[in-house]
């Protein structure tokens, strides 16, 4: 039994019959090369007369449509033979010398071998080259803003898009800061739409509202990318509870968190609502359905499907930057587009853990928000895997960070979050809400003017944000207050 290399699976390389075999004179093996697939060690007979496989090692380089060697010993009446593949013999009658031939040979193996590695996957050295986005970048965007789930950040990138790109945006009309929030929004509640059957178009649209998507396509173009974001609704819940403690008379009524999970039905009344929409399935509210509707699997199924079909992405706030990274890519937009500071993000001390028990009754309670978060993590990760992969993505958010960290070195002082009484500019001061204790920024002295400009955008809160758009965009109408600045 001899033993020979032979390629997997049969094909173009499929080992040669010994009689295309030619004399070949001054060598003690002999050469048989073709494309192959792949190798595999099997038994095998004798490959002809007189040859047995030559030792030594034989290249088998883990690459397709490469020449393999095979390396044959043998004598047939005293004469040297060489294994020439099919595609091979046109060269026999040329008069080519054996040393031209195994030059050009060798020279032909180096080539292949150097395009091998050549050919490596393109999505790796996207973000080496820079990860620049192909197209043109979409301007046309709804962002339901949801509540508690790092959305405030996303609303700042958008709004800096906006100016930088001159843009127009769907601002909430006259004094307000919500787009008509909690009542299911109309055109109305944005500021220059104009009568029924004359509404302007806007470009972005991101201020707080309960989703009607019949209303918001009389102020969005038809070409609007739509997206979202999503929270972990046990944290969500938990987050709510600090903010919202002196708003909603459901969480007014506990004392503790711990307390309203024991017992939520004690605290909550469905008919306020409109006034309780952040005790309950805040999520699911906002996006426009029942919070306190049953969650059978055939209701939630169908609400989930209404989701897809309009929003062509929803973020994940546990997941926030590899968010920003495949929000950047559907986008087609830049790396410092999207690159952000946290905004509206709480102090340690005014953040509640809860028990692994006060967890699933938080799941139970806001059952909806949880089959949506669910859903929607499975879809997120999914399309990561399909646009981009975890090889890319890591490398992706490894410059999303490095970028971050270059501005925050920057534009901040100490490169630190402070508290209400720590910020110097009252013009940067966040707004306070419930029990929170909600940090903000300093930005470094000594800026020059451009420079200031890009760094207060970052971090400039939401209601400054809006209040300053407001301006530019409708210099002729009053500026909008913002009463706990002058108190």
């Amino acid at each position: 039994m001899w033993t020979k290399l032979q390629v997997a699976p049969p094909g173009p390389g499929r080992p040669l019959d010994p009689s295309s075999c030619r004399p070949l004179m001054g060598s003690s093996c002999i050469l048989c090369a073709f494309q192959g697939l792949g190798l595999r060690s099997q038994p095998r007979t004798h490959p002809g007369p007189g040859l047995q496989l030559c030792p030594g090692p034989i290249p088998s380089p883990p690459v397709p449509k490469i020449l393999f060697i095979y390396l044959y010993r043998g004598r047939r009446e005293g004469e040297k033979y060489q294994c020439v593949h099919p595609l091979m013999h046109p060269l026999l009658g040329t008069g080519l010398q054996p040393r031209c031939f195994w030059t050009l040979l060798l020279l032909t193996l180096s080539m292949l071998l150097l395009a091998s590695l050549l050919c490596v996957d393109t999505n790796m050295l996207t973000p080496l080259l820079g990860g620049q986005p192909e197209g043109h970048p979409i301007t046309n965007i709804m962002f339901l803003k949801t509540h508690k789930t790092a959305s405030s950040t996303v609303l700042n990138i958008l709004f800096r898009f906006a100016e930088t790109h001159n843009l127009s945006v769907a601002l909430p009309a006259g004094s307000s800061f919500h787009l008509g929030y909690p009542w299911l929004f109309l055109a109305s509640y944005v500021e220059g739409a104009g009568r029924e059957g004359s509404q302007q178009r806007f470009n972005i649209m991101c201020n707080h509202l309960r989703f009607n998507l019949p209303e918001v396509q009389k102020v969005m173009p038809n070409d609007t990318f739509y997206f979202s974001i999503l929270r972990n609704p046990v944290f969500q819940l938990e987050s709510a509870f600090t903010y919202y403690k002196r708003h909603a008379p459901a969480f007014q009524a506990a004392p503790s968190l711990d307390a309203f999970l024991s017992a939520p039905h004690t605290f909550y009344n469905q008919s306020l609502d409109l006034r309780n929409v952040y005790s309950r399935n805040s999520m699911w509210f906002d996006l426009g359905f029942d919070p306190d509707a049953a969650a059978t699997e055939s209701y939630v199924r169908a609400r989930l499907a209404d989701v897809e079909r309009r929003f062509q992405l929803v973020l994940i706030a546990e997941h926030f930057d590899e968010s920003l990274v495949l929000l950047r890519h559907r986008l087609r937009w830049q790396l410092d587009d999207v690159v952000s500071f946290r905004l509206n993000s709480r102090s340690q001390r005014s953040v509640v853990s809860l028990s692994p028990e006060n967890q699933e009754r938080a799941k139970r309670w806001c059952a909806l928000d949880w089959r949506l978060y669910q859903h929607f993590n499975r879809t997120f990760w999914a399309s990561v895997h399909a646009e981009l992969g975890l090889r890319r993505l890591r490398a992706e958010v490894g410059r999303l960070h490095a970028r971050r960290r270059e501005l925050s070195g920057l534009c901040l002082q100490e490169d630190a979050l402070k508290n209400r009484a720590q910020i110097t500019d009252r013009k940067l001061l966040p707004y306070q809400s419930g029990e929170a204790d909600v940090l903000g920024y300093n930005l470094r002295q000594g800026l020059d003017n451009e420079t200031l400009r890009r760094c207060r955008q970052m971090v400039m809160p939401e209601l400054q944000y809006t209040a300053h758009l407001y301006s530019l965009q409708f210099p002729e109408k009053p500026p909008k207050n913002i009463a706990f600045l002058e108190a």
